[in-house]
């Protein structure tokens, strides 16, 4: 399981021009998953993103986490962070979840989220979406499990 995690001034995310997610400060998450990820990679994931400390405390160093300052949190599912990129010019998706498991998955870190967190906002699993953001620093990290 893969999120790749970008903290954002804000953050959005639509289909067919509705947006149906947003947050202002707080990390946007793009969410892979793979074959053989279950719901107790969901939970590591989920609370290394929670407590991940790439917040700016009072001596502008990275040292609050995503809790520590009550952002936001957009859960997008991208099904492109579990291609394999290895070899050749073309990705391939073999060690990605199927599509079943992949919204199963991707459902339980939302409720999950939600039970830990107050401001969790998501888009639409399987959707054709744009994400718009302001990203900040740029700071984006790969987090795996």
């Amino acid at each position: 399981m893969r999120a790749l995690i970008q903290r954002v001034k804000q953050a959005s995310v639509s289909v067919n021009n509705d947006v149906v997610g947003s947050i202002d400060q707080g990390l946007l998450v793009l969410l892979g998953v793979q074959k053989g990820d279950d719901q107790a990679k969901v939970t590591k994931l989920l609370e290394k993103v929670l407590k991940y400390r790439i917040f700016a405390d009072a001596e502008d160093k990275m040292n609050l986490s995503l809790r520590d300052i009550n952002g936001g949190l957009l859960v997008v599912s991208q099904f492109t962070l579990a291609a394999d990129t290895q070899k050749g010019l073309r990705p391939s998706f073999s060690s990605a979840a199927p599509p079943v498991e992949g919204e199963n998955l991707y459902n339980y870190f939302v409720e999950q989220a939600t039970n830990l967190h107050p401001a969790v906002a998501t888009g639409r699993f399987g959707a054709n979406m744009q994400v718009s953001l302001v990203n900040d620093g740029p700071v984006t990290f790969l987090l795996e499990v």
